[in-house]
């Protein structure tokens, strides 16, 4: 026993250290946006001390929407010119509409033209506070429902957006392959929550290995049927600007779309094969005499229940995200062929159906792998 925690200290340690390594080499030369004593935009945070003159009505053509102008006194709250106090001219309208009132926290830009020499603008509202609030809140109701095991599950999903954030956007931007370094991003942290909740065991070891065969399918779908549609990250909304951090940095744009589908797909695909992992275990712990062929049968069974409902959730994930877009090409009334053959439909649909796939792909490998496993039993 002595020996075993040992083994898990050391482990845990040569891990921890092994990420932060990787996490510094990543960023060791991340791009920073330089500021002089003359020159620089900064993005700060500001209080309004009061409204000193109001010029706005209500549109009532644009759903009552704000238009118009108010002059705000601000007093800025961080960053070099912290305790200053300045007049600031606040513009309304439909695509812009910071209403604020005295006492309100907002965010502005600061252009820096000369020594102490700057111009203030309402960048939009401070939602530091409501996100920070949202992510406590997160945590409060995951760990008071799921205990012990809801603490590890927060702290397996901010491992994954750490490893996300420090690790795949630096090494990206360095010119590292995005698809090959997205696989393994994905396993290793799919691996560690599935770790963190249910240690080393069968059932772990099966949804881990399960989940990196699903991945590995959505990823080989889509980029054949990218391929053949002739779809890149190039007809993306962000390929102008992508195109100019090409520029300056080696990023290998081609394979962020396939990365894309993969980062999306991931969450569900861990849920389902945890879901028949466990459940193959649970079935082997009521009958322990059941083969491989039964207790894949059994996982299949349960699989066919949950992967509709899975593949419905990404789908719909996509379609949520894209109803703004959707609403707009619907309006212009276009033909299904032309509305086929737009990149923008085009796009999504491949993400879904290819993530979709991935998800169904995934039951008869966990099943396969769970069966096996636990079928070596004596």
């Amino acid at each position: 026993m002595k020996n075993e925690l040992i083994i898990k200290i050391v482990s845990v340690v040569l891990f921890v250290g092994l990420s932060i390594g990787v996490i510094a080499y990543a960023n060791a030369d991340r791009p920073t946006y330089t500021i002089t004593e003359d020159s620089g935009v900064e993005y700060e945070t500001a209080r309004v001390l009061s409204v000193l003159e109001d010029n706005t009505a209500v549109d009532e053509e644009i759903e009552n929407v704000k238009k118009g102008d108010t002059t705000l006194e601000l007093e800025l709250l961080t960053g070099r010119y912290k305790g200053d106090v300045c007049k600031v001219t606040n513009y309304y309208s439909a695509l812009y509409n910071v209403d604020v009132s005295k006492g309100d926290r907002v965010s502005v830009r600061i252009d820096t033209t000369g020594e102490h020499e700057y111009s203030v603008s309402i960048y939009n509202y401070d939602r530091v506070p409501l996100i920070i609030g949202l992510v406590i809140v997160f945590a409060i109701v995951l760990i008071a429902l799921g205990g012990k095991q809801g603490l590890k599950a927060f702290l397996g999903l901010v491992y994954t957006v750490l490893v996300i954030v420090f690790v795949l956007l630096p090494l990206t931007l360095k010119g590292v392959a995005p698809i090959p370094l997205t696989i393994a991003i994905v396993f290793i942290t799919s691996a560690i929550c599935y770790l963190l909740i249910g240690g080393i065991q069968k059932k772990t070891v099966a949804a881990a290995l399960g989940s990196l065969a699903g991945v590995l399918i959505a990823a080989l779908l889509g980029a054949m049927v990218a391929h053949i549609g002739g779809v890149t990250t190039f007809q993306m909304d962000e390929a102008e600007a992508l195109l100019l951090v090409k520029s300056s940095y080696p990023v290998q744009l081609r394979g962020l779309f396939i990365s894309s589908i993969l980062i999306a797909a991931i969450g569900a695909v861990m849920d389902i094969a945890m879901s028949i992992s466990s459940a193959i275990g649970e079935v082997h712990e009521a009958n322990a005499k059941l083969g491989f062929k039964e207790l894949f049968a059994a996982g299949m069974n349960i699989g066919r229940d949950a992967m509709g409902t899975m593949a419905n959730t990404l789908v719909l994930a996509y379609v949520g995200g894209s109803l703004n877009m959707m609403v707009l090409i619907y309006s212009y009334g276009v033909s299904f062929i032309q509305l086929v053959n737009t990149d923008f439909v085009a796009i999504e649909m491949i993400r879904a159906i290819a993530g979709s796939i991935g998800i169904i792909g995934t039951v008869p490998c966990v099943s396969a792998i769970a069966a096996k496993l636990y079928s070596m039993e004596k």
